[in-house]
């Protein structure tokens, strides 16, 4: 039974690195979401993400499908064959479902002035 439980911690660790990752790679970007630093170095990054994937706006998905990035995402991270086994059913469902409905966002950003007539 250890040897499983050393096989799980390890792949546990690579995902709280890999999440860890994912800030310095948004950083790149020109953004940083310091909620999901914060939730990853605090929690470990499994016990964030699973706390995360249910709170629109926290993991920084947004950001990425406006810069077409979202295999950057913690979901697509979450999605991956080797990290599957660390989340429950649910929890991976919700991640697909945010990629899924991933489509650059109309309104992020700044708003531009449309002309009016006057009459």
């Amino acid at each position: 039974m250890r040897g499983l439980r050393s096989a799980g911690s390890d792949v546990e660790a690579r995902f709280h690195t890999e999440m860890l990752g994912l800030y310095e790679r948004f950083a790149e970007l020109g953004f940083r979401p310091a909620l999901l630093r914060r939730c990853v170095t605090l929690n470990g990054g499994v016990a964030a993400a699973r706390e995360l994937v249910f709170n629109p706006g926290t993991t920084g998905l947004e950001r990425l499908i406006d810069a077409r990035k979202t295999e950057l995402s913690m979901e697509a991270l979450m999605l991956r064959p080797e990290y599957r086994g660390l989340f429950s059913d649910l929890e991976l469902k919700e991640a697909a479902r945010r990629l899924a409905n991933a489509a650059p966002s109309r309104s992020r950003g700044r708003l531009q002035a449309q002309p009016t007539e006057r009459k």
